[in-house]
């Protein structure tokens, strides 16, 4: 048995570059102590199991209530981590994603929902996840273990990419794979952890650490750990979405008019952000051919769709870039 310390000071301690001893995993059958805040028992859940349902209850919100406090901490590292998307995606690069079990599944949500929010390609942020598929819908143990499969899974990354490893203790082996390679292919690199301490956190560029301490179940990494990565990086692609023109005001002005529902959406959206009459805007919409940026940069600027769309083109997609140009 080794304790956490014992089996990544060798592998991840110090300060001798890049490279690394042989990957921090147990051998078979050996366990591996994880020395981490979040695996730690809370002191003020010893009796849980001996509470009613709504004490658990108030319990476990006493201590989600901390979360947003510990990611306010971490938030001007998460600000460096967004420049450095917006840096990869100008660039023509990629940002991935790459996590394990909660972390994983949280990185594969947030990847799915930036297309249809924001009308980006699919490849602009890609999650990984340790085991595939398989391991999205149901927990596959002894994945997160597998540091060259991280490696493996980081194998496309092209330089100028951003990667981001998600791992609640700072020290998943996946994630510290991912992580390396793709450094060895001039990626930028960020960790998002629940320890501040986290193993894995010299080997990045960026360190977003947040301090969220004992989980309410020692161990459950899937409640305030969990909580706070979803937090930090719901913020974290919103901003890069922002940074990218992708937004005008706090309006999605990314969606396209594929159906009636989303005509309907975008048309509301097109009347808020101009002030126009609903028929005006559904009109500046069919002239478009249902691409919102370019309705609204005809609606705003005064100017027909053709000429919009050029000054979007221009603006590379930047909504008060293109009205700028107009003016």
């Amino acid at each position: 048995m080794r304790t956490e310390q014992e089996s990544t000071v060798e592998h991840y301690g110090g300060d001798e570059g890049p490279g690394r001893a042989d990957p921090p995993e147990a051998p078979s059958g050996e366990a591996v102590i994880v020395r981490a805040p979040t695996e730690a028992r809370n002191p003020g859940t010893h009796d849980i199991d001996l509470l009613p349902a709504l004490e658990i209850l108030r319990r476990i919100n006493t201590e989600d209530a901390t979360v947003p406090a510990a990611v306010e901490a971490a938030l001007p590292r998460l600000a460096r981590a967004v420049e450095l998307g917006v840096a990869a995606l100008e660039s023509g690069a990629a940002i991935h994603y790459f996590g394990a079990g909660t972390s994983g599944r949280i990185a594969a949500q947030d990847a799915a929902e930036l297309p249809p929010t924001y009308g980006v390609p699919a490849d602009w942020v890609v999650a990984h996840h340790a085991g595939g598929g398989e391991a999205l819908a149901r927990a596959v143990e002894g994945i997160e273990d597998d540091w060259e499969a991280g490696r493996a899974d980081a194998v496309g990354i092209a330089p100028g990419s951003l990667a981001i490893g998600l791992a609640a203790s700072g020290r998943t082996p996946y994630v510290g794979g991912a992580l390396e390679a793709a450094r060895e292919r001039s990626a930028a690199t960020v960790l998002i952890s629940a320890n501040p301490e986290a193993p894995l956190a010299g080997r990045v560029d960026v360190h977003v650490g947040m301090d969220t301490g004992p989980e309410v179940i020692a161990g459950s990494t899937r409640m305030k750990a969990g909580t706070a990565q979803k937090l930090a990086l719901n913020a974290f692609s919103t901003a890069v979405m922002v940074r990218m023109g992708r937004t005008y005001s706090n309006l999605m002005v990314g969606v396209d008019a594929t159906n009636g529902k989303l005509r309907g959406r975008v048309v509301t959206i097109l009347a808020e952000a101009t002030g126009s009459d609903v028929e005006s805007c559904a009109a500046a919409l069919t002239d478009a051919d249902g691409d919102t940026r370019t309705a609204l940069v005809s609606l705003l600027a005064r100017v027909p769709a053709s000429q919009a769309r050029q000054a979007l083109s221009t603006a590379r997609g930047r909504v008060r870039d293109a009205l700028a140009a107009l003016a």
